[in-house]
């Protein structure tokens, strides 16, 4: 597997390579343009590497209709002995409320024990507060995720 990880780095420093020559011609004829792109694609990298699942959905949207999505990236070194690592929430808080709305997002909530609420709050980084990892009532918890998964997929409403 190490063999394959390394052909696709270097396939991607390749593919960065010349991405990156191709940025400096477009700077010679128009530097505005070179610097828009380059801000606009770190912006996307560094929320695709802080954000997992923006990383999926940006990954399955840019594949090609008929073509199979590219293979998950290697899993990242865990730090050695690191605390507080969790397990992964047992489903997307957001593609319930997008299915559900509210009602369907509790109705999936309700069953869930604290840990696993805390662990949704945890993967989806909904802890703002540092209180909710706190808190061992299943209601609170369950009223933290809704009220984020509302606030976050409603962001920018205004502006459509």
């Amino acid at each position: 597997m190490t063999g394959a990880v390394d052909r696709d780095e270097a396939r991607l420093r390749v593919q960065i390579g010349e991405a990156s020559a191709a940025l400096l011609r477009l700077q010679g004829s128009s530097p505005a343009a070179a610097t828009a792109l380059v801000r606009l694609v770190q912006v996307i990298a560094d929320e695709a590497a802080r954000t997992p699942r923006f990383a999926h959905a940006l990954a399955s949207v840019l594949t090609a209709p008929g073509e199979a999505p590219s293979s998950a990236p290697a899993p990242r070194k865990a730090p050695a002995a690191r605390r507080g690592t969790r397990a992964p929430g047992p489903f997307d808080p957001f593609a319930a409320f997008r299915d559900g709305g509210e009602a369907g997002l509790r109705a999936k909530l309700a069953p869930l024990d604290v840990e696993q609420l805390k662990d949704i709050v945890a993967e989806h980084a909904m802890d703002y507060d540092r209180l909710a990892m706190r808190w061992r009532t299943p209601k609170k918890l369950q009223d933290r995720i809704v009220e984020r998964v509302k606030a976050l997929t409603t962001k920018g409403d205004a502006f459509r």
